[in-house]
Formats: structure tokens, sequence, C-alpha cells
């Protein structure tokens, strides 16, 4: 199948989830997964209407993103390394997968630099997992004021990578571990947090059932990965 035919069934499948969660459609942004694509195919993506565009890698994307169409807009998903940050505030309109208070506060300062306020997303290790970065859900809320005391971040919401489950029902109970935590969040702060950003291409109806704002969806898009970009280790 083509791209288009790939966006256009991913559309529907995000259309009859929010049926069935009685939400609107839109309420849902689809973040394309481009790691290892090249920008011929981001070229092809936007052509069929994809927009928003997810990396992982600061390398990758540095070499990727001026080669891509202007209209397109590229959100960080990886995990972020502090000699990274400065790189990923030029790159990047979001930054999703901020994982410390450290890196937050590398973030703000960098952003400070470059004159701009940049909204993130808090990771949490919603499984507390030793093979995964983000947040313990205790201490996310312990550093929660502290984080967002910085001038130049803006905290839009949570996001998470649940463990791998063959089946997708499996997933749910770690997105609504993540939506309860954003309330919590939410009451500490005074003020919504309007983004969760949960759910793949294997799980990603299950994820907007339980709150989805944002979900990142790769393979069913693209389908399987071949790069033909030079691989950098970060």
């Amino acid at each position: 199948m083509s791209f288009a035919e790939n966006l256009d069934s991913i559309q529907q499948r995000i259309a009859a989830a929010c049926a069935r969660a009685g939400r609107a459609p839109n309420s849902v942004t689809l973040l394309a997964v481009s790691k290892s694509h090249p920008p011929e195919t981001i070229c092809t993506a936007v052509s069929a209407g994809q927009l928003f565009f997810g990396e992982n890698k600061i390398q990758e994307a540095k070499a990727k993103i001026p080669l891509s169409p202007g209209k397109a807009r590229w959100q960080f998903i990886g995990h972020l390394q502090s000699n990274k940050v400065r790189d990923a505030v030029q790159l990047f309109e979001m930054i999703q997968g901020v994982d410390s208070l450290a890196i937050a506060q590398e973030i703000s300062k960098r952003a400070e630099q470059a004159a701009k306020t940049l909204p993130i997303l808090l990771e949490v290790n919603v499984a507390g997992e030793g093979s995964k970065f983000g947040y313990a859900p205790e201490k996310l809320l312990a550093e929660l004021n502290e984080l967002n005391a910085l001038p130049r971040i803006e905290i839009h919401g949570l996001m998470a990578i649940p463990p791998f489950a063959a089946v997708p029902e499996k997933a749910r109970p770690y997105f609504q571990k993540l939506r309860e935590l954003k309330v919590q969040c939410e009451q500490i702060l005074g003020a919504p947090l309007p983004h969760l950003s949960m759910g793949m291409s294997g799980d990603f109806e299950v994820a907007i059932e339980e709150g989805a704002t944002i979900v990142r969806v790769g393979t069913a898009l693209f389908g399987e990965r071949v790069s033909s970009l030079r691989k950098e280790a970060e």
C-alpha cells in the first residue's frame, strides 16, 4: 500500500476510536514517527497531507529537517542527552520525553539563549521498567512545581511508552495510569495539561479510548524502515 492509503486507513481507525470514546477526531494528533526514513519519504507524506513528524535521533534530524518540506512540523520523541539540547531547541517545536529536572533546566537555558519558549511533555516510566527512561510517578509529582517554574519551558502534558505486548488491550492499564497521573499533575499546577502522548502502531486505538491526544505511529504508516541515512551514535 502507498503512504496515502496507509494514512487514510490510520485516520479512519483514529476516527472510529474517537467515536467509541465520544471524542472528536480532531482531538487527536497523528505524529508520524519518521526515524530512518529519508527526506524524499517526508515529501511524499507531506504531499498526502501528513504534517506532524517525530524524530528520536538529533544527528539524523539535523541532516533530514533542512532537506524536508517547510510545511513539516517536528517534535523530538527520543531520550535527550544534555549535550544535544541546544540542537533540539533549534530543530523542534516540541520536546517529548523530558525525563529529569536537569534536562528541563538545560532546555530552559538553551531556549532562553534562542529567545524562545518551548513546549515539553514529561516522560513517565509507567511500568517502572529498568530498561526505559522516564520519571517515576512519585518523583514527577515531587518535582512538578520546580519544573513548572522554569521560565522558558511550558509543560503541555505527559508521554509514556508502556511495556510491549502483542495484545493491544494489555497496554490499557498503563494508559489509564498515565491519564490518572495527568489529573494529579493538573491538581498540583491548578491548570489543565492539554496533551497525553501515548499509543503507537500496535495500540494507538486503545490509547485514544483512554484519552491520548497524540499518537506516535511509524510502521503502520511507513512500513518497515529502510534507512538511506548514515546512522550516527548519539
